[in-house]
């Protein structure tokens, strides 16, 4: 997964009814949590999800 790359969110992570796509705008190794990625949604809504969460 790199930055540009489209990906699609869960609703169980988002609340919302469907799933959310989106890009990628970042990647991170967090120490605690594991790979947190951001996405950015045609909305311009921001999430921070881990990688279990996603669909590419």
């Amino acid at each position: 997964m790199k930055i540009g790359d489209r990906a699609k969110v869960d609703p169980k992570f988002t609340g919302l009814e469907t799933w959310v796509e989106g890009t990628v705008i970042d990647t991170e190794k967090n120490p605690f949590k594991g790979i947190v990625i951001a996405i950015k949604d045609a909305l311009g809504r921001f999430f921070l999800v881990k990688k279990n969460f996603l669909s590419f």
